[in-house]
């Protein structure tokens, strides 16, 4: 079996902080077990994402994309307004 792939979909409020944000955390990423990663924006809605990654392990990826509760009540910015992951 290869390395698992997380296809997470993403509505945020503001593209282009939220993609400095996500930009700033490619080395956390990194050292979490991600591989690679796409990032597309739809064209008539920037701040409608696709993010999809291949990772080390899922149980890895799982780790890392689960914030503590604290984590999703912080004002960042152009934090998601919505998402979803597979």
């Amino acid at each position: 079996m290869g390395e698992p792939h997380v296809l997470i979909l993403h509505e945020v409020a503001d593209y282009p902080a939220w993609k400095a944000v996500f930009d700033e955390a490619a080395a956390l990423r990194k050292a979490a077990g991600e591989l690679s990663f796409q990032v597309l924006a739809q064209d008539d809605d920037a701040n409608r994402i696709v993010h999809f990654s291949r990772w080390t392990s899922l149980e890895r990826a799982r780790t890392f994309l689960s914030p503590p509760p604290w984590w999703r009540s912080a004002a960042r910015p152009g934090s998601a307004r919505r998402s979803s992951s597979t």
